[in-house]
């Protein structure tokens, strides 16, 4: 380990210990359905989804209930997943022409995404089509890990409430875990890796020539938006198959190295070496 990989660790547990407080303060209002500095943007939406979907926000659910709504909700992700990378070849967004996967790895593919776990037993860039990559893989990051922290809150609620037959509202926890915390981390984590390199584009995949005269395909799409929610939400499936190995999706993976200066004896060499040749 060296010095600055030392510093980095410190850097990040300090950061993630500054931010316990006023992110969980911040959650806390925002599962509760008490107003944060967010609300005059997200709120209609909020009521928008529950107007669409047929949801009271008002009603809650007992234990029963809210996991019933959790399975559902879980079971549809998959079937709709499955869907996606069972159409692939037919579906739009697919310039490299991705044909349709085999039907045991799009059932992995399938649960492991809505489970969370994310085992990826493909290689990205050679297999999925920009549609399955954002309509399914990075819409189910997104639903995994709102899915997961809801029942984490439904469980905070059940130890509190100790009288209490309720927990809350599975539907509700869910839109306002996706609309106040998930989304607006994920924009913002996003835009930063734009800056930083990552490709956040549809153009198709780019054809370039190698210094020995031989052809390249140089793969790239909406990256950017699916390594935000994915290290966000904990989730392991990345847009390419080496994930954070790739250069486009570390592309500033440490400080460029400058070349080791040039010494008395080495100088004496280089002209030793040029007399002689010359």
């Amino acid at each position: 380990m060296t010095f600055v990989g030392w510093i980095q660790i410190a850097t990040y547990f300090v950061v993630l210990t500054a931010l316990v407080a006023p992110l969980g303060c911040y959650m806390a209002r925002v599962f509760e359905g008490e107003r944060t500095f967010l609300s005059p943007i997200l709120r209609p939406v909020e009521l928008c989804v529950y107007r669409i979907a047929g949801v009271d926000e008002t009603r809650e659910q007992d234990w029963m209930t809210y996991t019933v709504a959790m399975l559902l909700f879980n079971a549809a992700g998959f079937l709709l997943l499955y869907a996606i990378l069972r159409f692939q070849a037919a579906l739009p967004l697919n310039p490299a022409n991705m044909s349709e996967l085999a039907p045991d790895l799009i059932f992995n593919t399938a649960v492991s995404f809505v489970s969370n776990t994310n085992w990826q037993s493909y290689g990205g860039e050679s297999t999925l089509s920009y549609f399955s990559q954002m309509a399914g893989l990075t819409t189910q990051n997104f639903a995994s890990a709102a899915t997961a922290m809801a029942l984490l809150v439904a469980l905070i609620r059940a130890f509190a409430r100790a009288s209490a037959t309720t927990v809350g509202n599975f539907w509700v926890d869910l839109t306002r875990c996706t609309l106040y915390v998930l989304l607006p981390i994920s924009i913002v984590a996003a835009l930063f890796l734009v800056w930083q390199g990552v490709p956040q584009n549809l153009g198709p995949y780019v054809e370039a020539s190698t210094l020995e005269g031989a052809k390249q395909i140089i793969s790239q799409g909406p990256a950017a938006s699916q390594i935000a929610i994915k290290m966000l939400g904990s989730n392991g499936g990345g847009f390419w198959n080496a994930n954070s190995a790739f250069p486009y999706q570390n592309p500033t993976a440490g400080p460029p190295r400058r070349p080791p200066r040039p010494t008395a004896r080495s100088l004496r060499c280089m002209t030793v070496t040029r007399r002689s040749a010359g």
